[in-house]
């Protein structure tokens, strides 16, 4: 089956502005599925997804109607300093049944990894971000997921042993798959009045890392560890504030500022090991004179552009590359390695495997800041050591 059998092509008419594109502007840059799709046999760095189907996202009908609104401003933006090899696939309309839009997603997202181009889904309903974890399935590689959104989705999930959810009970279905490829989940922005103590003793318990908007805002730069870590990334629309960004029938006074949302994307698109991102929730019903579609056309913006400017200083080769910095604690006979790329001043910790643990490889390096430098030579284990070393084991 071709991937073109799963995409409908996208009516430019509808989009474009009459006098059509400057040619600094995306929309003639982005090879588009309009009339042929595009040959992702040339070199493509990433490719673009609307995905329609709001079937199961709770309360915020009219979201699959969202990926066309993004893409016309996001058209409309000019290319960076630098020349994008980006698709643009067209649209996976709703399959006669929500998990046939599943399998399409998952089926899509795999196929885009195995060729080395990112995919960028536009949604649609956030359940959709249990489809593009599927198709890491197919890949058998652990998943690092980081998930941008003011709750956890961890409501009660009632589709039994079919793949199907919702957008507010789909992590329910990546904490339970069966096979378990989920190494790690961050979550980016929760607000503690959305979730439950129990969700959060759950997230403690099983040594993922949850950070509270609070500590957060005005501060966005400590998620780039975490983002920095992630091998796919779901962001739902309702974490922004909703004076920066109303459409969504979800939308909440408090969140991320729109600048910070578009710092977010361009860690996510630094990080050289992030495979695939998804923007969901968006309701064109609830925008604003478009200016919730400007703000995720300028997320994406700032994803290309991370994208564009990566570092590829993943440690440690070559060695000569990186400064190695040794740090003893108070109480324990133990150091903890921390490693800095001399390209872009990033850290990283070297966590041991378990005396059972990998055969290949004595150590797993994490991302981490400076903060966690400061703490060790402080003679303290940081959090982030061991919590990573107790998924390790």
């Amino acid at each position: 089956m071709s991937l073109a059998d799963f995409f409908t092509p996208i009516d430019l008419k509808k989009i474009a502005p009459k006098k059509g594109y400057y040619t600094s502007q995306l929309g003639d840059k982005i090879v588009h599925y309009s009339v042929d799709f595009p040959d992702l046999e040339e070199k493509t760095d990433i490719a673009i997804i609307g995905v329609m189907d709001d079937r199961n996202a709770v309360g915020n009908p009219g979201c699959s109607l969202g990926p066309d609104y993004i893409r016309e401003k996001l058209y409309q933006l000019n290319e960076g300093g630098y020349s994008v090899k980006i698709a643009d696939l067209g649209n996976i309309r709703a399959g006669e049944k929500v998990t046939d839009t599943y399998f399409a997603v998952k089926t899509v997202v795999a196929e885009l990894i195995k060729k080395d181009i990112i995919p960028v889904i536009l949604g649609g309903g956030q359940d959709i971000t249990y489809a593009q974890y599927l198709g890491y399935e197919e890949l058998e590689q652990k998943v690092d997921l980081v998930v941008i959104d003011s709750h956890f989705d961890l409501d009660e999930d009632n589709h039994g042993e079919s793949i199907e959810t919702t957008s507010a009970s789909y992590l329910n279905k990546i904490f339970l798959h069966d096979p378990n490829y989920l190494f790690n989940f961050s979550n980016l922005g929760y607000q503690t009045y959305f979730v439950s103590q129990d969700s959060l003793r759950v997230m403690d318990k099983l040594y993922f890392d949850v950070h509270r908007l609070g500590e957060l805002s005005g501060n966005v730069a400590v998620t780039e560890p975490a983002i920095r870590n992630a091998s796919m990334v779901s962001f739902d629309i309702g974490a922004i504030r909703a004076a920066d960004a109303m459409g969504n029938a979800n939308a909440t006074p408090n969140g991320f500022y729109g600048e910070e949302a578009c710092q977010l994307c361009r860690y996510a698109g630094f990080n050289d090991k992030l495979t695939s991102i998804g923007f969901y929730e968006f309701n064109p019903a609830y925008d604003s004179n478009g200016q919730t579609a400007w703000q995720l056309a300028q997320m994406i913006w700032y994803f290309i552009d991370g994208f564009y400017n990566r570092k590829r200083d993943f440690p440690l080769n070559p060695k000569s590359q990186y400064l190695i910095y040794k740090t003893s604690l108070t109480h324990e006979d133990q150091e903890v390695v921390f490693v800095k790329s001399k390209k872009s001043d990033r850290w990283w910790m070297q966590v041991p495997y378990p005396s059972a643990g990998s055969p290949n490889e004595r150590f797993h390096l994490v991302p981490c800041s400076y903060a966690d430098y400061k703490t060790a030579t402080s003679g303290e284990l940081p959090d982030l050591w061991w919590r990573t070393y107790q998924k390790l084991n």
